[in-house]
């Protein structure tokens, strides 16, 4: 039920926005969200309920420290902006006009983006959709798939996501704009990995190992 609100408020957000149903590459944003978000549900219902309840859970949680609180109501809402942002653009005033080739590169990443975020899931039974410390839940460093390349793969997809998302719309102001939330999430990990250096039994050795945060030699 959730997902089916979340593909109406999108749809309502891109099409209104828009003023227009026919816009496929509005439609083709929603068949790779919608459709990487139920195969990573259909995962977590098979191998790890308990992380989809977490995951489904309110973004406002007892313990989370209130700067996160206030990080996930300002980034929700300039993600609702930014989906509103792009179809005013593109379909309605003109302003962006993105060739064909780079629209379907925006899609490949979009695809790449859900694939390493399967992966995360399928890696880290602990990652909660805020920042804390799941002790009553035995947490653990984890050091697997793709947490052997970057500390925080959730949020690298993320650096595919925004980006890819903005090409395949066909929005040079969304790619701009993502450059925003892209900076949002790099201080939220800045943020978080503090937090796990200190509260955290065993990760501050693992950032030894592993010393990038989002990006493979680069940070």
């Amino acid at each position: 039920m959730a997902l089916l609100a979340e593909f109406a408020l999108f749809a309502a957000l891109l099409f209104v926005s828009a003023e227009t149903l026919l816009w496929p590459a509005g439609w083709v944003f929603l068949a790779i969200f919608f459709g990487g978000s139920v195969a990573i549900v259909l995962l977590l219902e098979r191998d790890n309920p308990e992380l989809l309840a977490e995951r489904v859970s309110s973004p406002v949680q007892r313990g989370q420290p209130l700067r996160d609180k206030v990080f996930l109501a300002v980034m929700s809402l300039l993600f609702l902006t930014w989906l509103i942002l792009m179809p005013l653009g593109v379909m309605r005033f003109g302003w962006s006009e993105i060739p064909s080739w780079l629209q379907l590169l925006g899609a490949l990443g979009l695809v790449l983006s859900f694939y390493v975020v399967f992966l995360t899931f399928r890696e880290n039974a602990y990652r909660a959709p805020v920042v804390k410390v799941q002790e009553e839940r035995g947490q653990s460093v984890v050091t697997t798939g793709p947490y052997q390349y970057v500390r925080h793969p959730m949020y690298s997809s993320m650096v595919l996501f925004f980006p890819a998302s903005a090409l395949l719309l066909g929005s040079w102001w969304g790619l701009v704009f993502s450059l925003v939330l892209l900076n949002l999430l790099v201080w939220r990990a800045a943020l978080e990995d503090r937090m796990l250096m200190n509260e955290l039994a065993g990760y501050r050795e693992y950032t030894q190992s592993v010393r990038y945060r989002l990006i493979p030699r680069v940070w």
